[in-house]
């Protein structure tokens, strides 16, 4: 596999403009919060946390402060709250983000984007074109636009787009141990709540009948409510569903990278290789002038390895069917390059190992 996967090879000719913003795609328990906690510190940089986040909706100023990691997100420490950046764009009367639409916060995976892109591309160029200005990098972390990757590529050229990819088993563990310990469902019920409003999509509807999937039921209500649905569907569903569910979102995620991120962020391969670390920085620094250290990232598979034994109530060696067809839904889809694909196998190879242990 070579170092980071660069699918854009205009962008790293000798002569070409430098990226004036950067767009982390990274899907929920990730690492992605680290991956921008790193570039995020630089000078140059202006790190805006989750800009599609529900929460924006109702953010106040006097809100901004108290934003920072729990004891159980895991999160890295911030020098900075994590919606620090979104102060020039509230009111101290009003709450919300200017420009911020709660329907925004809801992924979507059709081809051609739908009728809320509009608003969507003018908000994001509202926070980006004053941070620009001012000399600055902004630095978006999404964990909402794995879907609308293609969408925001095309409207966003001058964009740096980084896919952040985590082996599925590690990544769905960290999620399933917050709720079996500290009773956070979140996570286990997001996939539900994005596979359910993208139902009536086709390739949504071939991955959910791929990987069989088992969807709480979806009567006539608003987005907010089919969500809170799910966040109760999510505290008593079996291990097996959830995990089918949330393999489902993983590989249309994967998928959307696959055609056509300008860099991929290994997670698995960036704690295991100093080289890999420093090869990444360098990618940045040639295509956005910006220089984040990743040397002192994890080893996220040895830690996984390591709570095997908390994986209670799923049976893992029942997982590696689910892996193989996720992995033949990917290989099915044109337009993904062979090399990414590799990628994606590989994952799968480490997900069965990982998962072989969980009882």
């Amino acid at each position: 596999m070579p170092l980071p996967h660069d699918s854009s090879a205009s962008d790293s000719a000798p002569n070409s403009p430098l990226k004036q913003a950067v767009f982390l795609h990274t899907g929920w328990r990730s690492a992605g919060t680290w991956v921008w906690s790193r570039l995020r510190e630089l000078e140059r940089a202006a790190g805006f946390y989750e800009p599609l986040s529900n929460v924006l909706a109702d953010l106040k100023p006097a809100d901004v402060p108290a934003s920072r990691p729990s004891l159980t997100s895991g999160h890295p420490p911030l020098a900075a709250p994590y919606f620090d950046e979104y102060r020039p764009f509230l009111r101290e009367e009003a709450r919300g983000v200017a420009g911020y639409d709660r329907r925004f916060s809801i992924d979507r995976f059709t081809r051609e984007p739908d009728a809320t892109f509009s608003s969507l591309q003018a908000y994001l160029r509202a926070l980006s074109e004053p941070t620009i200005e001012q000399g600055r990098v902004p630095v978006f972390k999404f964990c909402r636009t794995g879907g609308r990757l293609p969408w925001l590529k095309r409207a966003f050229g001058q964009a740096l787009h980084v896919g952040v990819l985590r082996n599925p088993a590690s990544q769905f563990a960290s999620g399933w141990l917050l709720r079996q310990q500290w009773s956070n469902a979140f996570f286990v019920a997001a996939p539900f709540r994005v596979l359910g409003l993208n139902q009536m999509d086709p390739l949504v509807r071939e991955a959910i009948g791929v990987c069989g999937v088992r969807l709480p039921p979806l009567p006539s209500m608003a987005d907010d409510a089919y969500a809170v649905a799910c966040e109760q569907f999510a505290r008593t569903v079996d291990s097996d569903n959830a995990y089918r569910a949330f393999i489902v979102l993983w590989i249309l995620c994967a998928l959307r990278m696959g055609e056509g991120v300008d860099l991929l962020i290994d997670m698995d391969r960036l704690g295991e290789s100093r080289d890999y670390a420093t090869g990444l920085r360098a990618a940045f620094d040639a295509q956005c002038d910006l220089s984040p250290d990743f040397t002192s990232a994890r080893d996220l598979v040895v830690e996984t390895r390591r709570s095997a034994a908390r994986m209670t109530g799923i049976d893992g060696g029942a997982l590696r069917a689910v892996h193989s067809a996720a992995l033949k839904f990917l290989k099915a889809q044109a337009g993904i390059d062979a090399a990414f694909t590799e990628v994606v196998r590989q994952k799968m190879v480490l997900a069965n190992e990982l998962t072989e242990t969980w009882r």
